[in-house]
């Protein structure tokens, strides 16, 4: 995530305008992402267009959540000396995970959305583990349900 344009010392696919790039340079059904509505919130993009454009070329889902701290936005802006974003846990971020599951499964995605722990700087080193079992709870919640009910046959 570290980088700019101007340097591109970092994962060129990090945002929808890389993506179009890429994805127009080589047009070909193995080349995907590993998205992850956090990164999205780091750029301040909404990450439902993205998905209703792109799911077709998720290959992954990383259940990863960030907090923007609009009130540092306010003060430093988003490239002062204070950060104006925090990686969090989900459950505990920004990001509204019953639509992005709604939406991701309107889109087709069937894939796995796996936690990304060891970031949040709330639930870490003796809470990490909590911080996981409850992100994980609370995506089962967002999916529809803690486990899974077939339909009558």
């Amino acid at each position: 995530m570290d980088g700019n344009w101007a340097t591109g010392d970092w994962n060129i696919a990090h945002n929808p305008d890389a993506w179009e790039l890429m994805f127009d340079a080589v047009p070909s059904d193995n080349l995907g992402l590993e998205w992850e509505p956090c990164h999205q919130l780091v750029y301040l993009i909404d990450p439902m267009p993205q998905i209703r454009k792109w799911a077709p070329k998720f290959f992954h889902v990383h259940g990863k959540d960030a907090t923007v701290r609009w009130d540092v936005v306010r003060e430093h802006g988003v490239f002062g000396k204070v950060p104006f974003v925090q990686m969090r846990t989900p459950g505990f971020g920004d990001t509204d995970w019953t639509r992005v599951i709604s939406e991701l499964r309107l889109a087709g995605y069937v894939g796995s959305i796996d936690i990304e722990g060891w970031h949040d700087p709330v639930y870490r080193e003796e809470l990490e583990m909590a911080g996981q079992v409850r992100a994980l709870d609370y995506l089962r919640q967002c999916r529809g349900g803690a486990r899974f009910v077939a339909n009558p046959v």
